[in-house]
């Protein structure tokens, strides 16, 4: 991690030296002012937001997990641009625009479901879509054939392969 953050800050450096540069070295500083107290005023904006999220979807009854991570990758993109640094910044800004955070927030909805038990990940993200199928019927393209072909019961529970939504 110590070599990571090493990196970032000489990311962010040979940036500012190369912007500063180019547009001047007031300039840059006066971007970098920009970005950050932008960043702080969307900070605000993006935790009520995901707070006001959570509470709808808790008092629908509704699993939180969409609301959840919505509201995460938006704290975190309001929190990249807050923090002074023209690298910050833009990855900041791109992660609160739509197709990004759209991405991010599946990415983030994958990695949790691997990381937490079947159960939790179905009271976050609610109940996944389970397809069972029977002997003899093809394996459809781009998926690899996960158990056996005929559906089996074994101590009441029926296996099955499970399908991501979109894929």
């Amino acid at each position: 991690m110590p070599v990571a953050a090493l990196l970032a800050v000489a990311a962010e450096l040979a940036v500012f030296v190369g912007v500063g540069r180019l547009v001047g070295f007031g300039s840059a500083v006066l971007l970098v002012f920009a970005a950050s107290l932008l960043g702080l005023v969307l900070l605000r904006r993006e935790g009520m937001r995901a707070w006001r999220g959570f509470r709808a979807a808790a008092q629908a009854g509704q699993p939180p997990g969409p609301q959840v991570t919505d509201g995460l990758v938006g704290l975190l993109g309001a929190l990249l641009l807050a923090v002074p640094g023209l690298v910050t910044g833009v990855v900041g800004a791109l992660l609160l625009v739509p197709p990004v955070r759209r991405l991010t927030r599946a990415g983030v909805r994958r990695a949790t479901e691997r990381r937490v038990s079947s159960m939790v990940a179905g009271d976050l993200f609610g109940p996944r879509v389970v397809r069972v199928r029977r002997a003899g019927q093809p394996t459809p393209p781009g998926q690899s054939p996960a158990g056996p072909a005929e559906p089996s019961v074994v101590d009441g529970a029926i296996e099955g392969e499970i399908v991501e939504p979109g894929r």
